[in-house]
């Protein structure tokens, strides 16, 4: 049985005809997505050793909702009430810099915050200790790197992967708040 039907046999009753598998096709492969990216957030946070911040505690406590379209679940990120949104490419973007300066400073230490514009990436949860902005809001992604004087810089992404490129950057920019590294 393929799981398409599997899925809709338990919350649908009445016949599995073509035009309810075309309207559940997309919820199970949506479904089976968000459930394979919340594996992988428990994972990373798991082997990094860490509690979890609030915010994702929020997002992985989360109890799931009734069966939606796509459009409407889209919908209701756009209309949250403070109109922030944390995505889950950002906790993943998130996960990618703690393990990259985790060489520094032991991984509690580093915490995000998210806000309409960016996602922040802060050391000891102090907005005077900005690691990175994660700019991930438009089509375009890009993180945002602070030199000395705490300018910012935007280097533009095309995955998450080229996160990996920034990592002598990211870990200077600790080592400026913390000197040397945590043995």
């Amino acid at each position: 049985m393929d799981r398409v039907k599997f899925f809709t046999t338990k919350v649908h009753e009445g016949a599995f005809t073509q035009k309810v598998r075309d309207q559940f096709s997309p919820l199970v492969a949506k479904a089976a997505q968000q459930f394979l990216n919340e594996q992988v957030i428990n994972r990373l946070t798991t082997a990094l050793g860490v509690g979890s911040t609030p915010s994702s505690v929020a997002l992985a406590d989360a109890p799931a909702e009734a069966v939606q379209s796509e459009g409407e679940v889209e919908k209701d990120l756009r209309e949250s009430s403070d109109g922030v949104v944390t995505t889950i490419e950002e906790l993943e973007a998130f996960q990618i810099i703690r393990a990259i300066v985790c060489a520094q400073v032991k991984p509690q230490r580093v915490v995000y915050r998210d806000a309409k514009s960016y996602c922040a990436v802060l050391l000891d949860d102090n907005h005077r200790k900005s690691i990175a902005r994660l700019h991930f809001n438009t089509g375009q992604k890009y993180i945002g790197l602070f030199d000395e004087d705490k300018k910012e810089t935007r280097h533009s992404i095309d995955g998450l992967e080229d996160i990996f490129q920034l990592s002598d950057d990211l870990r200077a920019t600790v080592e400026r708040f913390v000197g040397a590294p945590v043995t």
